[in-house]
């Protein structure tokens, strides 16, 4: 069931080149557009001075060596977010100056362990920090490096006194980014502080979609809800694009959905995620063996998606998107 991409697809380099260096860090953004990433993607929460860095989530326990920081023993706690309620360290519990006293891990160190020899090397980095990365290397190399920020439990934020979209679009706009043409896009799995940036900012959005649960503004009663023909309509009201779990579009080896076509027919770009190496992340057609950690064919897979006619993937192996994406155009990677 292959649908024309409706604009030339881009590679996202989720996290950065996560696979290769640990998420969220500088150097794993720098890999990332070295190996021809068109975006680099930070998810974004605030700190307790209202700065926005760079995280998964804005519990760093797994993600930073907090936890071997004993003056900071103390902050641990307990928090109810959407829903989930966790025990750890918290972002908002921390100024800027704290947590660049903090060093970034690997998050999946059984999976990923030779990414485990970088821990202790690198900051938390801010998003000041990441656009100016992405306009040094647009200079440096000549290719248009964009960034991809994802608004992370923006409601929840909003409540304790810290709303995201005033900080980002306020940093967008010092760095002249502000309209359509703009090298950004914003996500978000909740939908109304979406519409809220669309009265704020020109520059694309996107809809999240995940493969399961629903938004946690309580938008719409299930994820699933949100990949009808109606609802993908209204969605293109307020968003440039979906940014679909891979398995919304064609769940392992299994038959093709009519989401890409009927995003498509919406007027809706397609940016799937998330394409990893490791064969627990990849459909069994596709594993090389039986170590989980152990690598498969993403290309290939990344190769489907294309053919399937996505507007763009998210991947944690930049390289791999960036070959399947260029041999899918007829000629070979730069």
């Amino acid at each position: 069931m292959r649908d024309a991409p409706l604009h030339p697809p881009i590679v996202i380099a989720h996290r950065g080149a996560s696979g290769e260096r640990p998420e969220h860090t500088i150097a794993a953004y720098t890999l990332a557009i070295e190996q021809g990433a068109d975006f680099i993607e930070p998810d974004l929460v605030p700190t307790k001075d209202g700065v926005l860095v760079a995280r998964h989530e804005n519990n760093i326990t797994d993600t930073t060596d907090v936890a071997a920081h004993p003056e900071f023993a103390d902050r641990r706690t307990t928090r109810t977010i959407d829903g989930e309620t966790m025990t750890g360290w918290f972002t908002e519990d921390f100024t800027l100056a704290e947590l660049k006293t903090l060093r970034a891990r690997e998050r999946l160190p059984r999976l990923r362990p030779d990414n485990v020899r970088h821990d202790g090397r690198f900051e938390v980095p801010t998003l000041a920090e990441v656009i100016a990365l992405a306009q040094q290397h647009t200079a440096k190399t000549g290719r248009r490096i964009g960034i991809y920020p994802e608004t992370k439990h923006p409601g929840y934020f909003a409540s304790i006194g810290l709303p995201i979209e005033p900080a980002l679009v306020a940093q967008l706009n010092a760095a002249g980014w502000d309209d359509a043409d703009a090298p950004v896009f914003i996500q978000s799995f909740e939908v109304e502080n979406l519409k809220r940036l669309k009265g704020m900012t020109g520059v694309r959005l996107i809809q999240l979609i995940a493969d399961q649960g629903a938004p946690a503004d309580g938008s719409y009663p299930s994820y699933a809800a949100m990949t009808t023909p109606d609802a993908l309509r209204r969605i293109a009201a307020y968003a440039w694009g979906i940014g679909p779990a891979k398995g919304l579009v064609q769940p392992g080896d299994g038959p093709v959905t009519t989401l890409v076509r009927d995003a498509h027919a919406a007027g809706l770009g397609v940016h799937p995620w998330t394409f990893r190496a490791e064969n627990f992340f990849l459909p069994a057609s596709l594993r090389r063996g039986d170590d989980p950690a152990a690598h498969g064919d993403l290309s290939a897979e990344i190769a489907r998606f294309l053919d399937l006619g996505v507007d763009g993937v998210f991947s944690d192996f930049p390289y791999a998107a960036v070959r399947a994406r260029d041999a899918a155009r007829g000629r070979s990677p730069e």
